[in-house]
């Protein structure tokens, strides 16, 4: 099986709903186990301040997925809650689910990279990471936790359960 970290975050069409339900939908992923859910984190916007606060929250999950079939999987789960994707990468959106890490893997093509881009500067996905992930290692060698402990925090806050 195939470990995968998914980056989970909304802030349109009462965000944390988006979130749990999304979780939910990824348990149903055939040949896909969640195995970790992260707290759910309330974050401010990447890019223009113009739009609502984030909900995050990062999952483990194990699958027998290449990693494009995993990005398909997760891209239909995106369309299924309404997504509508734009030209504006850092614009509001209903669901953003997004493949952080695949096994150790470094993959770089028309269609997916991982590690993300920006992910360990963005505590957002960090905190969360750490949070079900502590000894984590990235393909380059850098530490989860290391990263986590030394990030800004930018106003993120742990939401209760």
């Amino acid at each position: 099986m195939n470990i995968s970290y998914i980056g989970v975050g909304s802030n349109l069409s009462e965000p944390i709903t988006q979130v749990k339900l999304a979780i939910d939908a990824l348990k149903t992923i055939a040949q896909c186990q969640l195995s970790a859910v992260s707290s759910i984190y309330g974050s401010k916007p990447m890019g223009p301040q113009d739009q609502p606060d984030y909900i995050n929250a990062v999952v483990e999950l194990r699958t027998s997925f290449t990693p494009i079939e995993l990005l398909d999987a997760l891209q239909a789960l995106e369309n299924k809650a309404g997504r509508v994707r734009k030209e504006n990468r850092w614009g509001a959106r209903i669901l953003d689910l997004d493949i952080l890490l695949f096994n150790n893997e470094i993959i770089d093509n028309e269609r997916l990279t991982v590690p993300h881009y920006g992910m360990k500067v963005r505590e957002f996905v960090l905190l969360p990471l750490a949070e079900i992930a502590p000894n984590l290692l990235f393909p380059d060698g850098d530490s989860v936790q290391n990263l986590a402990s030394n990030v800004e925090h930018n106003g993120l806050v742990k939401l209760p359960k």
